[in-house]
Parts: structure tokens; sequence; C-alpha cells
């Protein structure tokens, strides 16, 4: 039986940042005055933003790292499938259907059709209009902060080799939209929750074990109903 589209649900939030958060930009020149490692910006603004490949890459891992379907390094594909069984390969499964992944040999097609096509997209998440009109004049200047950092010398307790890193300062807030197809009668939105509590307890972007990176989703709506207390439902259910 063809699997159908039953319909495109919306989740929208807000994500407010709990700490300094650092996605780098990939520029290779060093600025005099400036930093060598700026954060990702809109060429157009100049505004920092989320993309939503960071969201989509760390939510997948984070799911992975949960389930046990880190093996080789690579993101769990419909190679790893006929080595799983139970539960696990359902949450796989479950993984392939929101995330997509590229079949890899004749063997792979027919997971590959049987599961479907991508059910998650994320949109890139831009600074909250709401939130930047709130912060008054000079707006655009306290999206950006730069922090110095540097490697200790355990004997001499001097500083070495500085370094300034470009964050988005706490506080600041971002519009989040995920949108979800719904095939048949399926409901994924479970594991989509749990992704969401992982990105609250893990972080985003770089130098999370630094304290970077901390964030929270404030107002998470599905389709308009206010479901914020699913996140927490998900971390009663596997404490």
């Amino acid at each position: 039986m063809n699997s159908y589209l039953a319909g495109i649900s919306s989740f929208t939030a807000v994500i407010e940042l709990l700490t300094g958060l650092h996605i780098g930009a990939g520029n290779n020149e060093i600025h005099i005055g400036g930093t060598d490692n700026p954060v990702i910006k809109n060429p157009l603004t100049g505004r920092p933003y989320i993309p939503g490949s960071s969201l989509k890459g760390k939510m997948r891992g984070l799911l992975e790292w949960r389930y046990g379907l880190v093996s080789d390094g690579k993101p769990v594909g419909f190679s790893h499938l006929p080595g799983l069984s139970g539960e696990q390969k359902s949450q796989a499964e479950q993984i392939l259907r929101l995330f997509g992944g590229a079949p890899e040999g004749a063997g792979s097609q027919a997971d590959a059709a049987r599961l479907g096509p991508t059910r998650l997209a994320f949109w890139d998440c831009q600074v909250c209009p709401q939130w930047l009109k709130s912060a008054g004049e000079n707006n655009d200047e306290i999206l950006l902060e730069t922090k110095m950092e540097n490697t200790i010398d355990r004997i001499k307790g001097a500083a070495i080799h500085p370094r300034a890193t470009e964050r988005v300062p706490a506080g600041v807030r971002f519009q989040f939209r995920l949108s979800l197809r719904v095939h048949d009668q399926e409901d994924l939105t479970p594991m989509v929750y749990e992704g969401l509590r992982l990105l609250q307890v893990s972080g985003l972007g770089g130098s999370g074990s630094r304290g970077y990176g901390k964030i929270a989703f404030v107002n998470l709506q599905l389709d308009g109903v206010n479901v914020q207390s699913k996140i927490e439902l998900a971390a009663a259910q596997t404490a």
C-alpha cells in the first residue's frame, strides 16, 4: 500500500540563549582589530542567526547517542538496518523517517521506499524582531560580544595562546520553526520532543564543555497549540 501525505505540521517557539553561543562562520582571515573566530551572520543584515543545518545535525546526533546507534562514526543509515533488531531497529527507522538518509546499494532501496521521504524540515532561526525592538536604540550592537580565551601555563601560572572568540551573548532570542510531514496515521512527535529536550540539555554550537550554547525553548507550539509541557514529559519518561 502506498504511503500518503496526511498533512504538514509546524512547530514554532522562541530559542532563548542562556549562555553565549558560538556557531562559527569558517573565516580563514584575521582582520586587524577583529576576531579570528567569528560567528555566522546574515550577509544582508550583518546579524547572527542559527542555521537550520546546525539544529538538524546536533539533534540527530544526540538522538543517535541516546538510542545507542553510534557505531562507526557515521550517521545511522539504511545500511545499518540489517544489523539491528527489536526496539533499536524501530528507533533507527524513526530517525531515518525524521531526518532522512541516502540509500547505499541495491539492498537499501527497499527500506528507503518503505520508510518514505524525510519528514522534518529545519528553518534558519533569525533574531526575534520583537526582542530586537525591546532592546532599544543601537540594538544591533548588543547582538555580539568578544570573549578572550587562553591556556594557562601550569608551571608559570601565566596565560598563553590568547584567542578572541566572537559569541552571541546570553539573553538574545531567536525565532524557531520546524516543519513535520505527517504520512498515513504515524505519530513521530515523541521523538521530536525528545530531540528538543536533548538540545536543551546539551546545547548548540561549539565549546559546549566550556559553557557555551546553553538554550531554552520558550512557548513551544504545534500548529498553534502550546506543547511546552511535552519537553518536560519527555524528560520525565527518560529519567
